[in-house]
């Protein structure tokens, strides 16, 4: 199932294989890195890699990820990555994760973003649950989770390793009777 969902600012759509140098920007700046433990790439070798990845993934027989460029309608300027990975079947579960440019936070896309998402996983996915985690010092990403509908379910305890040291995460999670928002 190719993905492309639009709202009334983004478009979220497949990465394609010339998006790579969007994405190493967003991957090289620190504050971007600065709650993400996979860290910095090696070098555009290994972000061109990960495009070529997540580009593949709408051939796969039974997909499990969608992981998808946020693309600004307004201008076509690249603001940013979110993915929905979707666990073992019969849980109907999946994870969401994002990342933004930081000239686009603080406009409300994140939380537009999300709203996709869920709307896609709740609706033609028929996903029963989607769970969400983030640093507990990265304020604005876990408010992003309570502005979409998502409850605070606990704090895992020493999980992330980051440049600072290991980081104690927040889970959050939002359940498809729960989920009120739509794309807009």
């Amino acid at each position: 199932m190719n993905l492309s969902i639009q709202s009334s600012s983004l478009l979220i759509r497949d990465f394609s294989k010339n998006d790579w140098e969007a994405l190493h920007r967003l991957y090289m700046m620190p504050e971007t890195v600065r709650y993400n433990p996979s860290g910095y790439p090696e070098n555009e070798s290994v972000t061109k890699a990960l495009v070529d990845e997540w580009s593949a993934q709408q051939q796969a027989a039974e997909r499990e990820k969608y992981t998808a460029a946020i693309i600004n309608k307004a201008d076509n300027n690249f603001v940013g990555v979110i993915s929905l990975d979707l666990g073992e079947t019969k849980y109907r579960k999946g994870e969401v994760w994002y990342k933004l440019l930081p000239e686009w936070w603080g406009r409300g896309y994140a939380t537009e973003a999300m709203n996709c998402m869920l709307a896609f996983g709740f609706g033609p996915l028929k996903l029963h649950r989607i769970e969400c985690g983030c640093s507990i010092q990265n304020i604005g990403s876990y408010r992003v989770m309570e502005k979409v509908g998502m409850t605070r379910e606990g704090i895992k305890r020493k999980v992330l390793p980051l440049e600072d040291g290991w980081h104690d995460a927040y889970v959050y999670g939002i359940l498809a009777s729960e989920f009120g928002g739509n794309a807009d």
